[in-house]
């Protein structure tokens, strides 16, 4: 389904892109990868991971969005079978390893990586984002995500997955949590290198946080010196009730997705409420709408290349990917069925997006399947360059969005058509950031992605959550210290006694 658009006049806020991608094979387009130029089999290939990261920064897009999950689409039909079956979403490889590889690369380009927090220990987790934020220079952001899929939680260790606002009382401790290593564990002159004077790290300016909670504990102090931006910029993705409040408080990036503007503004506006109630400005997040761009040199050519892009969309394929999503089963049901608003803990707002994307319309279940076949559950943009940049900026001024998070149809096609085409358009007509060196120092000097995003600080604002946390209180010990474990002991007492080792002469 392509979105129409209307003519823009020049000026106006900037467009702004994020490249929404996957280490995996089918990611938002199940079924492209068996086209014939498509490149995603190769995504295990270093190379690939590299072409796309200089592609992207020629084309001045704020960040690679690397979407995850770590779990099966297993909904479908009980099992995974559809799913590896058409590469929905698997084969599927850890995002967090690709950063280095495509910041070495770059120099401006950011990186959203999602990394679910559900699963893993707030303490472990902010060193890792500490170290790739050092690696990139300040370039990392993390996609925050709870998770959603059954088939992850059986496999980490839990029975099943948490009801969904359980899941955003644990985040909001995570958040505290790895806020007080990030932003208060090492003051900013704690590490001196002194080499004369022996002294790597001042001790007095490093501190242990000492936090009790609900879910966790964590008394000790952050293992990683602060990082260009201390903590990495805030990406996320909620917005249903719970999750627009979660944002409120935490994003400073939001991606949000939907098939038609109406629906798309509902989310932002009430997302833009959300960061006013938590005491922050309206203008301190950016919200990015999910689309996915079809151009080519003339209209012809681009209404063409949608035509045979639809011949290539997998319906079994992308209804695996929307049963994972919504943890509706839709093999049950004909494909002229009509699709009615369902409560799950996977995906609350996924079925409610179609269902109330246009008041006189109902989705059946193969319309569902066909549009998100081709982008994901956003609009997708058909046109020569003139026409995608006259939609784009008709549907930011329609929802209140500052950019857009692209999928792809073919790797990496997709993007090469966009960065060559339509960017310089959107130059053209002052709606894009311009070129590298064109921006005076700034545009020449490497920034944190916070600063090229906000064109501020490296820090997150004062007004932000992240900077209103405290350091906890030593908690009194429980118990005396253990003994010494008695061999340890004894290694003790041998290094007190002293030895005689004779010495021979070698013999031949």
């Amino acid at each position: 389904m392509s979105a129409a658009g209307t003519g823009a006049s020049p000026g106006g806020k900037p467009v702004r892109f994020n490249a929404f991608a996957m280490n995996t094979v089918g990611h938002q387009s199940p079924g492209l990868w068996t086209h014939p130029r498509d490149e995603s089999h190769r995504y295990t290939d270093p190379d690939y991971w590299i072409e796309l990261a200089r592609l992207l920064e020629r084309g001045g897009f704020d960040s690679v969005f690397l979407a995850d999950v770590l779990g099966v689409y297993d909904v479908h039909g009980g099992t995974p079978d559809a799913a590896l079956r058409h590469a929905v979403q698997v084969p599927l490889n850890d995002p967090l390893a690709l950063v280095p590889l495509m910041a070495s690369v770059t120099r401006e380009l950011g990186f959203g990586v999602t990394v679910a927090l559900t699963y893993e220990p707030p303490y472990s987790f902010a060193r890792r984002l500490s170290t790739l934020d050092h690696l990139t220079r300040g370039r990392i952001g993390w996609n925050i995500v709870t998770g959603y899929l059954d088939s992850a939680a059986r496999n980490l260790g839990q029975d099943g997955q948490r009801a969904h606002d359980e899941r955003y009382d644990l985040a909001d401790e995570y958040l505290d949590v790895v806020y007080k290593l990030w932003e208060l564990s090492w003051a900013d002159d704690a590490v001196r290198r002194d080499k004369a004077g022996r002294v790597f790290t001042d001790p007095s300016k490093v501190h242990a946080i000492h936090h009790r909670g609900t879910h966790y504990r964590v008394p000790g102090v952050h293992l990683c010196e602060p990082s260009p931006q201390r903590t990495p910029v805030l990406f996320q993705a909620g917005t249903s009730s719970r999750g627009r409040a979660f944002a409120g408080r935490h994003a400073e990036c939001i991606f949000v997705s939907g098939p038609s503007t109406a629906v798309v503004k509902g989310y932002v506006d009430g997302l833009r409420e959300a960061v006013v109630a938590a005491g922050r400005a309206p203008d301190d997040v950016l919200i990015y709408g999910q689309a996915l761009i079809i151009t080519a040199p003339t209209a012809e050519a681009a209404q063409a290349k949608f035509k045979e892009l639809e011949r290539h969309v997998d319906i079994e394929a992308a209804l695996a990917l929307l049963s994972g999503w919504t943890g509706v089963d839709f093999s049950r049901y004909p494909l002229d069925a009509t699709i009615d608003y369902l409560d799950t803990q996977a995906g609350r707002t996924a079925l409610a997006s179609f269902s109330s994307a246009d008041p006189t319309r109902r989705w059946t279940v193969g319309e569902a399947a066909a549009f998100i076949g081709l982008g994901g559950r956003g609009p997708v943009f058909v046109g020569d360059p003139a026409q995608v940049a006259d939609q784009l900026v008709a549907w930011q001024a329609a929802t209140g969005l500052d950019g857009f998070n692209l999928a792809y149809a073919l790797a990496h096609e997709t993007f090469r058509d966009v960065v060559d085409l339509v960017v310089p358009e959107l130059r053209r007509r002052g709606r894009y950031r311009p070129q590298a060196g064109e921006e005076g120092d700034a545009g020449t000097a490497p920034r944190t992605l916070r600063a090229r995003l906000f064109g501020q600080g490296d820090r997150l604002k004062p007004t932000h959550a992240g900077r209103q946390v405290r350091l906890g209180t030593p908690e009194a010990p429980e118990s005396p210290r253990p003994a010494a474990d008695p061999d340890i002991a004894g290694l003790a007492d041998l290094s007190r006694t002293s030895l005689t080792i004779p010495l021979t002469e070698p013999t031949a």
